[in-house]
């Protein structure tokens, strides 16, 4: 399956220690030709980090994209009435968005954006980037890995001695998993051994 013309809705989370993984996939997607839609999060939108400031991360992927960020829930319920994407990658997915999803929880942009994107039964691929994902938001990943058009990027652990409950995406994967899930599939395996 070609990436070229899928209309794909990229949101970001609060992670942005994993900005610097991610920022090259969204680039590699418009490079081949994906119509590309971002959407950000309160914390992407608002917090400077020792990462980057976030004047500089939201000027970096309207740069890329060539589109004005969404950013708030009336700006992204329209997505599924409206914009009818093909697919929508989160990434990074953080614990607090990965709970929320699971849980039905509709208070930020991304996870209005997804709830819009499921309603019209499409896919949504999650790139998981949480320090609780073998801890607390363990069930949450569960719930998710059993929901009707929820697909994950394989992932695993990122630092087994220092932090032993926290996962991560193969963000270098996501091209991979959308492609995968455009036809229903889960990219496998899905765990990875990322040591």
């Amino acid at each position: 399956m070609s990436i070229e013309g899928l209309k794909i809705g990229f949101a970001l989370t609060g992670s942005s220690c994993n900005f610097s993984k991610v920022f090259p996939v969204i680039e590699d997607l418009a490079n081949k030709g994906a119509d590309i839609y971002p959407i950000i999060s309160h914390a992407v939108d608002s917090f400077d980090t020792r990462f980057g400031t976030a004047e500089e991360w939201k000027n970096k992927l309207e740069n890329i994209t060539g589109k004005e960020l969404i950013k708030t829930i009336t700006e992204a319920e329209p997505i599924g009435p409206k914009l009818k994407l093909n697919v929508i990658v989160v990434a990074p997915c953080t614990g607090n968005t990965t709970a929320k999803l699971a849980n039905g929880i509709t208070d930020t942009s991304v996870t209005m954006a997804c709830k819009a994107q499921l309603r019209n039964q499409m896919p949504i691929v999650l790139a998981i980037a949480t320090n609780d994902g073998l801890g607390a938001n363990a069930k949450n990943i569960g719930l998710l890995l059993n929901s009707k058009n929820v697909y994950f990027v394989p992932f695993g652990q990122d630092d087994v001695i220092n932090k032993p409950n926290s996962l991560v995406a193969k963000f270098d994967k996501i091209g991979e998993t959308i492609e995968s899930a455009i036809i229903g599939r889960q990219l496998q395996p899905v765990i990875l051994n990322t040591q």
